[in-house]
């Protein structure tokens, strides 16, 4: 176990077996941290996170020399914010923030330049690249691909194995890095398992991508879309919208 001097400690901290925690680390109270665990210099973990075995915390990104959306920047630290969920086997980047209350599954990568919103559930082996904004009360499910340059916005539903995309010249042109740009999902909209979303598609509000869509124009809000390559299907039915639901929040 290494724990370096200059780390801060709060109280009531249970710490497992084998961890590595850097130097400026802040750690509050009443959090819990696995085996094997490493925390990696200036990450801030706010009172009440749970962080289980053999997940790292802060690490820096490395660039690929054909790297198109990784930059080498100094990055802010990694910050946790209150009782915040962290699964086994996951690597969360410096320069991410994760929100009050948001839950991570084993096996999730969440790369830098990411904010993920309070009370939002990333699946088990979710990825979540660089340059991501995913908003609150959000769920990705099991093995999405959230690529670079990303919006989901709040009360979102992304189901099991959804594929999403930036790079419509895949991987050809020096031209294309002028047009990176991944899908935005607008407030409400919820999308099947193994869908396909192409480079900056806009999902509007409320809308349903049916599963397995491949996904290769704009939603308009509050429609179905289906099929391969997917069109309208009818409207969403009224009693599914969001306004309408228990749980929603203004």
């Amino acid at each position: 176990m290494h724990i370096s001097e200059s780390a801060n400690i709060g109280k009531n901290v249970k710490l497992g077996h084998n961890l590595i925690i850097e130097d400026n680390v802040v750690i509050h109270d009443n959090v819990i941290i696995g085996h094997n665990v490493v925390i990696k210099e200036d990450t801030i973990i706010e009172k009440g996170c749970v962080i289980a075995d053999n997940t790292i915390l802060g690490k820096k990104p490395f660039k690929a020399s054909s790297s198109a959306t990784t930059e080498e920047k100094i990055l802010p630290p990694l910050v946790l914010g209150e009782y915040v969920t962290i699964g086994a086997n996951c690597v969360v980047y410096r320069g991410a923030n994760l929100k009050d209350y948001v839950f991570v599954g084993d096996l999730a990568s969440i790369r830098e330049d990411v904010e993920i919103g309070e009370y939002t559930i990333i699946g088990r082996g979710v990825t979540v690249e660089n340059k991501t904004k995913i908003g609150k009360y959000v769920k990705i499910e099991t093995e999405a691909y959230i690529t670079a340059i990303s919006i989901v916005e709040d009360y979102c539903f992304i189901a099991p194995e959804v594929t999403f995309t930036n790079d419509n010249f895949l991987g050809r042109t020096e031209e294309r890095k002028k047009y990176f740009k991944g899908p935005i999902v607008r407030k409400g909209a919820r999308i099947g398992a193994n869908a396909t979303i192409l480079p900056g598609i806009e999902i509007g509000e409320d809308a349903l991508i049916a599963a397995g869509a491949v996904v290769t124009r704009n939603v308009p809000p509050r429609k179905i879309f289906a099929g391969v390559p997917a069109k309208e299907l009818r409207d969403v039915p009224e009693e599914q919208l969001l306004k309408n639901q228990k749980f929603y929040k203004e």
